[in-house]
């Protein structure tokens, strides 16, 4: 089975839940323990296109790196996804009733969100996966914004930094068609401190989970955001508190009741709203501030989603302040909890976005013509 996420869930989601992380301390001391009767290996060299633009504040740089640039590269990205592998990264239906709240249900408003939310399809160290991505406003009008984790990674023990390969973005998805066209990935744009994530330290690396990706035109020389016939603004140093949206692709629920719905195949889009809480973390693993999210059940394949404030569901339109990359868990009260104690609630959280580490990021990207 192909994998899915690192984040937004625990397996088969991967959001670096509790059991996720005291698994990875478990493989590192292994590594650790082996390595001393190892000799001493050279320092890794730089990932491969990692080319580190400009630095500022609490950015640690923005890194650049090319996908499908050459003719020849995008007809090959075309050609990967085929129907057979597409049709590989959803889950089967079930025989689960239909059940909707809140916490998540299918999108079934306004046209204009679906067209600017879409599916990402990548290769994860040679395993293909899904997140979600949007269409945001953009100088080139060929950017979308998503999880730095849908643009570069490591393996679970933190080491062999990649970034993904056969990136291609298909806006308003849906039971494998493809509306407004396929596009290819271009440039994928990311912090440079996130290059470094270890997959442990959450306190260090997770306000940085953030990335754009500048796509090429479709077969008809339009960027994305014309081919829609729309975007969504991106908003920085907006507060976290209060009611927003949050969009995904999920290929997973957390409520059994609801696994198998079409809307948590991955098939179709998936969407939760509520009062954002900001996820602190757990005494092991400490959160930075920033992390925001509601109450949500989707799962795997939501990372990278949009998390709206000031969304008005009958235009579709409102302002990206943040993307979904893992799950938080809270009691009643508000307080952090675990992800074992049934008096907790799952949220969708992830960083809200700021000038000081996003705002460089979308420059660089939305400024990129190739």
């Amino acid at each position: 089975m192909p994998k899915t996420l690192r984040r937004s869930g625990g397996y088969p989601d991967r959001a670096r839940s509790y059991v996720l992380r005291q698994a990875a301390f478990a493989v590192v001391a292994l590594a650790s323990f082996i390595a001393l009767s190892l000799p001493a290996r050279p320092a890794a060299a730089a990932p491969p296109g990692l080319s580190v633009t400009s630095r500022s504040g609490d950015s640690g740089g923005v890194a650049g790196h090319p996908q499908a640039v050459t003719p020849a590269q995008r007809r090959a990205v075309l050609d990967y996804w085929s129907p057979q592998r597409i049709a590989a990264l959803t889950q089967p239906t079930s025989d689960n009733q239909p059940r909707s709240g809140p916490d998540g249900a299918p999108w079934t408003g306004s046209d204009t969100l679906s067209r600017t939310v879409g599916r990402l399809f990548f290769t994860d160290h040679g395993e293909d996966a899904s997140c979600t991505a949007t269409v945001v406003d953009s100088a080139n009008r060929s950017t979308v914004v998503t999880a730095a984790h849908c643009v570069n990674s490591t393996n679970l023990l933190g080491e062999d930094n990649r970034w993904t390969d056969n990136v291609m973005f298909v806006p308003g998805y849906r039971d494998g068609r493809a509306p407004y066209g396929r596009f290819t990935g271009r440039l994928g744009v990311a912090d440079a401190t996130w290059l470094s994530n270890d997959q442990i330290d959450s306190l260090t690396y997770d306000a940085y989970d953030q990335a754009f990706v500048v796509l090429n035109t479709d077969s008809r020389g339009h960027g994305v955001q014309d081919a829609v016939g729309a975007a969504q603004r991106i908003g920085l140093d907006r507060p976290g508190a209060g009611q927003v949206y949050e969009f995904g692709y999920p290929r997973a629920a957390s409520d059994p009741a609801r696994e198998g719905l079409p809307e948590y195949t991955g098939a179709r889009l998936a969407f939760c709203t509520g009062t954002a809480r900001e996820y602190p973390g757990s005494p092991d693993f400490p959160e930075p501030r920033g992390q925001w999210g509601n109450a949500c059940v989707m799962g795997g394949g939501s990372s990278g989603g949009p998390r709206f404030a000031g969304f008005d569901p009958a235009t579709g339109l409102g302002t990206v302040v943040g993307d979904n990359t893992q799950s938080g868990f809270f009691t009643g009260a508000g307080e952090a909890c675990g992800y074992d104690d049934p008096a907790c609630t799952r949220h969708l959280v992830g960083p809200q976005f700021t000038s000081a580490v996003t705002g460089p990021l979308y420059r660089a990207a939305a400024r990129h013509t190739g």
